[in-house]
């Protein structure tokens, strides 16, 4: 029995050693760490348990018969993050590149039946060179596996990627589907298609950090949802990131105990709004002002900046925020915002999250890039995202809430359980400017001074049209609140929303316009 514990112990040590010692270095020399480092990084201390340690390929042909390491070039198992338990895969670029064949793939698979089965988050750590050429199309039907079960667990469990190397090829669609990317700068890459390959189908040049860097997929493609500094920040996010969110599906999310009275006055949202309808003002500071202590993780920072999306607590329970943001193109809704706002939505209802709109709407887009590029398809889904959730949901409007885009932005038409607006808000179907051109245009063809009666009009238009107070009458709104008690309302409505409970008609799925 001794003899055979010694030698376990001596199959586990070659699998913790892998890598050879110069592709580790060579890891360590771009600034990564190996795929063990990072999962002691990132779980709790001690709580990793290895599943699958001792796998090996079993395939033949091109040299593989000379190399069978263990773990087959990735780690998979289980362990906890702040004490909350999480399913992890870490591939390993010192065995073999990272290149997925059939047994590597089907230690993810198992672990990832694992994650669903018994409904706790499941993280991917990737650094791979995509299949194994050696194993031909047995790589492409093992990628088949893991796509297959990111479609099952979607909306069941929080599926993570953090892509710390190459993510290329078909490789990349499984992140893709996953819930949320981590990217980190100089070292993060992910595309279909290489440098080489676009040259010679394109005659495009282009390098690897301009194709598939980590801020050209957070700023252009929004594939990136998060982008790091360095692997330890990277790290580091990914497990706050995971104190907003709940284990899977059926839960709720983590309530704190939070110092932050939520009686709190915000008086300094008073002042937050410029005395011309045309100035912009950050919605992230409205943001800040009212929710707990501050702090607000924002997801796609970088991406369609118009609109701003991310995570809060309000005493205590966590909330997703949408928000537009009039200090980028005056806060309108084009097609990258509505995509962006409506995935997000549908995360949050997919696991329980309240959701918090903060209105400052001029409207969509207009110009030919965004009819020819499907802005009523894009727009589409931010209504179809809404209008199925049934979270709790709480629309705030702050100032301009024009047309078709107020009703987009979970109004109470759409289903929202609770709309209140602040005295500077502007509810109607446009602008003042651009309503008396419009309705009074033969009145101001014929005026003797045109100028001047088209600016009484447009301040007749704005005292009887563009206010909350014909809103509030009708009941659109419920309530016309001063900013300083956006806080403390917004902390009541969620108290009393906490018992919500609504279904929708039993179907397979909608067809949402994708």
């Amino acid at each position: 029995m001794a003899q055979r514990i010694e030698e376990l112990l001596a199959r586990k040590e070659q699998a913790l050693h892998a890598g050879s010692e110069k592709s580790v270095e060579r890891q360590h020399a771009k600034g990564k760490l190996t795929a063990r480092e990072r999962l002691d990084y990132l779980l709790d201390e001690g709580s990793f348990q290895e599943l699958d340690m001792l796998a090996r390929h079993r395939a033949h042909g091109m040299g593989l018969e000379e190399e069978r390491p263990y773990t087959d070039g990735v780690v998979t198992g289980f362990g906890t993050i702040d004490g909350r338990r999480v399913c992890v895969f870490s591939q390993d670029f010192t065995v073999f590149g990272g290149a997925l064949g059939e047994v590597f793939a089907e230690k993810i698979h198992k672990v990832m039946d694992l994650a669903t089965s018994i409904g706790v988050p499941m993280i991917g750590l990737n650094d791979g060179a995509g299949a194994r050429i050696q194993e031909g199309v047995v790589s492409l039907h093992s990628y088949g596996g893991i796509f297959h079960r990111n479609v099952e667990a979607s909306g069941v469990i929080p599926q993570i990627s953090v892509v710390l190397g190459p993510c290329a090829g078909g490789a990349v669609y499984s992140p893709a589907m996953t819930d949320f990317i981590f990217m980190v700068q100089g070292t993060s890459h992910m595309f279909i298609t290489g440098p080489d390959v676009v040259k010679t189908v394109t005659g495009e040049d282009v390098t690897l950090e301009e194709l598939g860097g980590a801020m050209s997929h957070a700023t252009k493609s929004g594939v990136a949802t998060f982008v790091s500094a360095d692997e330890k920040a990277c790290l580091d996010d990914v497990r706050f990131l995971l104190s907003f969110l709940p284990s899977n599906n059926l839960e709720a999310p983590p309530r704190t105990v939070s110092g932050d009275d939520p009686e709190r006055e915000t008086p300094e949202l008073i002042d937050i709004m410029p005395s011309s309808p045309n100035q912009p003002y950050d919605m992230k500071q409205v943001i800040s002002a009212v929710v707990d202590d501050g702090e607000y993780m924002e997801v796609h920072a970088h991406w369609a900046m118009s609109i701003t999306c991310g995570f809060a607590r309000l005493d205590g329970r966590v909330v997703g925020v949408v928000g537009n943001q009039p200090a980028v193109l005056a806060g309108v809704l084009d097609i990258d915002s509505s995509e962006k706002a409506a995935r997000f939505v549908r995360f949050c209802d997919s696991f329980n999250i309240p959701l918090v709109t903060f209105v400052d709407v001029p409207g969509f887009m207009p110009g030919t890039d965004q009819e020819y590029g499907g802005i009523i398809r894009h727009g589409a889904k931010l209504l179809y995202s809404y209008c199925e959730s049934t979270v709790p949901r709480i629309q705030v409007i702050t100032r301009k809430a024009y047309g078709g885009a107020y009703v987009v932005m979970n109004s109470k038409s759409i289903g929202a359980d609770l709309a209140y607006a602040w005295p500077s808000a502007e509810l109607a179907v446009m602008g003042p400017n651009g309503a008396v051109e419009i309705v009074y245009r033969r009145e101001l063809a014929q005026a003797a001074d045109p100028v001047a009666r088209r600016a009484e009009l447009v301040d007749e238009y704005t005292e009887r049209y563009a206010n909350p107070y014909i809103a509030a009458e009708r009941g659109y709104v419920d309530d016309v609140i001063s900013p300083a008690d956006t806080r403390k309302v917004l902390c009541r409505s969620l108290d009393l929303l906490v018992s919500k409970h609504e279904e929708l008609p039993q179907r397979k799925h909608g067809n949402v316009p994708l």
